[in-house]
């Protein structure tokens, strides 16, 4: 149990949200990889994101099972594109709080219109928008991860002393839940309203 007491503790989690970084589009290789070139770059860069050191970043199933989900586009004679990559990354980042439904229902569109385009606007200029919008989001998120620290110091007065750091960090992490649980929810009613409007549309086309 880490010690809610210590004072470097919120500086040392505030540390390591600023040094979470996502990968660039000019560090993908140009060319295009066969799979195990693909998994072998991905853990490669992913590697500071692993929970467990054991855990994999993506295997050959999970790339394979993405493309029979019409998440990813086929490769192209076995190998992958840098497009393919990004697709991939966005994945990764998305799996650990959608479905795979959801998640295809999001990407549809994307990769419909802007995967392996001769059009001026891209898949990497959609990359590097929106990845430049996280890290802006890094200064915020830490003041809101701060407040919520203190907050959740000031609760519990009237419990038993001994009990009193599991509390803290019980009422921390509630505090950080509801808000992942809000805009999860908020996400999903949106999805919900994009694969509506697919729908509709392939209706529309089909008369």
């Amino acid at each position: 149990m880490m010690n809610f007491e210590e004072k470097d503790f919120l500086k040392n989690v505030l540390a390591g949200i600023e040094k979470i970084d996502y990968i660039k589009p000019e560090d993908i290789p140009s060319i295009p990889l066969y799979m195990d070139q693909v998994t072998t770059f991905m853990e490669n860069q992913l590697a500071a994101s692993r929970r467990y050191e054991d855990d994999k970043i993506l295997t050959k199933t999970m790339i394979n099972n993405y493309a029979k989900n019409h998440l990813l586009p086929p490769p192209d004679k076995k190998k992958y594109t840098k497009e393919h990559l990004l697709v991939m990354i966005f994945i990764y980042y998305f799996k650990s709080i959608l479905s795979i439904n959801d998640i295809q229902t999001l990407f549809q569109p994307i990769t419909a219109k802007y995967f392996n385009t001769k059009k001026e606007f891209s898949l990497t200029d959609i990359y590097n928008e929106v990845f430049s919008l996280e890290k802006d989001q890094i200064d915020r998120l830490g003041k809101d991860i701060a407040r919520c620290f203190h907050i959740s110091k000031d609760t519990f007065s009237d419990a038993p002393e001994e009990d009193r750091e599991f509390l803290h960090q019980f009422s921390f992490i509630c505090l950080l839940s509801f808000d992942v649980y809000i805009k999860k929810m908020m996400i999903e009613r949106m999805i919900d309203e994009m694969a509506k409007d697919l729908k509709e549309n392939d209706t529309h086309k089909k008369k």
